[in-house]
């Protein structure tokens, strides 16, 4: 049996520490801040939609207010009691909406921010803390900690049992990927691109949140070799070069675009029908917000990415999802709803790409960089190495 990572033996003593009633704990969070956090916690606001997300799942009655509105769509999904709750904005991130006096109408008994953790965000949480005596906790809101936050934050919200029982399941996800690409050669794994917004041409950098549950599959990020950061645009003069083997819409009007208009239909990802629309409701598989949401987009990408390898029943693996996480039970016409534009025309899971990355190191499993192979030409129709002379040039990408 594996040794527990130093991160899941904290969570097992914070599980022992908040049982014990009537006893505030003294909590250390991923910026080494140290934050007396209450022994009995009601009211919660999250700093952005990301920690929504993960109070939502763990302990909805307690989650008091939204970071951003909520969608009609989004709103079907989920209880009509908890889709009506308010908008208190963001507290952090690089565009926060909100500050101290949001938290002093709220009146929250803590405020939980998940995402980067940073040295401004680290001293923005000391301000709004010191500002509104609310205690403030920030975590790491990277795929691979979410098991250990939902057993550290179900704790805290007294809710540690459940918190367990999703952990479980996120683990599960994670290491069934590890494992599927434990046994996929490095040859077999395709260049993805992956278009955010209404036309398409923002996309995540190296590292980026809105690429890391794609990254976790192992495949290649074709704007990566623009350098690392956060979202970048691009032309689709760049896509054609790129020359994607699969492409991910995260927005119907992309989705649409790339089916209808003819300027589009010189890319092979098109013509060979290899797009696919990334269910958004309610809340997204890849990012959107980058939270505990992204667990269900690992089954999927392994299923579009590495079809010879996954064995499960996609839609089976949604429902089993949208009921353990979100306690809603979906209907048929909300199934195929999600799943159909997320999958291969008729159903069926697409072939073997045989992508090589000649010369290139094994594309790395979760967690690491890109590869560093040596430099081959761009990545065109025989989809070589997409990191040409890295690191990048020193000429900054067009970031947002």
């Amino acid at each position: 049996m594996p040794l527990c990572s130093l991160a899941a033996r904290i969570a097992f003593l914070l599980v022992a520490l908040f049982a014990v009633p009537g006893r505030a704990a003294g909590f250390v969070d991923s910026a080494e801040r140290y934050v007396v956090v209450p022994d009995r916690v009601g009211r919660v606001m999250a700093a952005n939609q990301s920690a929504a997300v993960l109070v939502f799942v763990l302990a909805p009655e307690k989650l008091i207010a939204w970071s951003q509105p909520l969608t009609r769509g989004q709103r079907g999904y989920i209880p009509a009691r908890f889709a009506r709750l308010s908008v208190a904005g963001q507290l952090n991130g690089p565009t926060p909406t909100a500050a101290a006096d949001a938290v002093g109408r709220l009146h929250p008994d803590l405020i939980i921010d998940t995402g980067p953790v940073s040295a401004e965000a680290a001293a923005r949480a000391d301000a709004i803390q010191q500002q509104t005596r609310t205690p403030y906790i920030l975590l790491d809101g990277s795929i691979q900690h979410i098991p250990d936050t939902l057993v550290t934050v179900g704790a805290m919200l007294g809710v540690a049992e459940r918190g367990q029982d999703l952990a479980t399941y996120a683990r599960r996800a994670i290491d069934g990927l590890r494992g599927r690409l434990l046994i996929t050669e490095s040859t077999s794994r395709p260049l993805v691109y992956y278009g955010r917004g209404a036309d398409g041409l923002e996309t995540g950098l190296a590292r980026s949140q809105a690429m890391a549950a794609i990254d976790q599959a192992g495949v290649i990020n074709v704007a990566a070799r623009l350098g690392s950061g956060e979202l970048t645009r691009v032309t689709r003069e760049q896509i054609f070069q790129w020359d994607p083997a699969i492409i991910i819409a995260q927005q119907h009007s992309f989705y649409n675009v790339l089916q209808r208009d003819r300027r589009w239909r010189g890319l092979p990802a098109v013509t060979q029908k290899r797009v696919y629309l990334a269910p958004t409701d309610p809340f997204g598989w890849i990012d959107d917000p980058p939270g505990v949401n992204r667990i269900l987009g690992l089954p999927w990408l392994s299923a579009l990415f590495y079809p010879d390898v996954y064995q499960e029943d996609l839609r089976a693996s949604v429902r089993e999802f949208y009921e353990k996480f979100y306690r809603v039970k979906l209907t048929d016409r909300q199934l195929e709803a999600l799943v159909r534009p997320a999958e291969a025309p008729g159903g069926q899971a697409p072939g073997g790409f045989n992508v090589p990355i000649l010369g290139a190191e094994p594309v790395p499993l979760p967690g690491g960089g890109p590869p560093t192979g040596p430099g081959l030409r761009p990545p065109g129709r025989g989809g070589t190495n997409p990191y040409p002379g890295y690191p990048p040039p020193t000429a900054p990408p067009n970031r947002q």
